[in-house]
């Protein structure tokens, strides 16, 4: 299971939006609720692959080594 506190979303999304990677829109939430939205970018897109990519790659390496007799 993943937990994300709110402590760490925010900053991890400043982060993003500062690299251009997300955009953020203000909207209405169903209950009348003002919140604020983010999407990925075409720049954002493309780094999620590389990052996929290095997860990938890196989790190979791990099941490797889990494997190996």
């Amino acid at each position: 299971e993943l937990s994300v506190e709110e402590g760490s979303l925010y900053p991890a999304l400043q982060k993003l939006l500062l690299k251009g990677w997300v955009k953020a829109a203000s909207g209405v939430s169903d209950t009348g609720r003002t919140v604020r939205t983010y999407r990925l970018t075409p720049a954002g897109r493309k780094q999620l692959e590389i990052e996929r990519a290095e997860y990938r790659r890196v989790s190979a390496a791990i099941s490797a080594v889990l494997d190996t007799p």
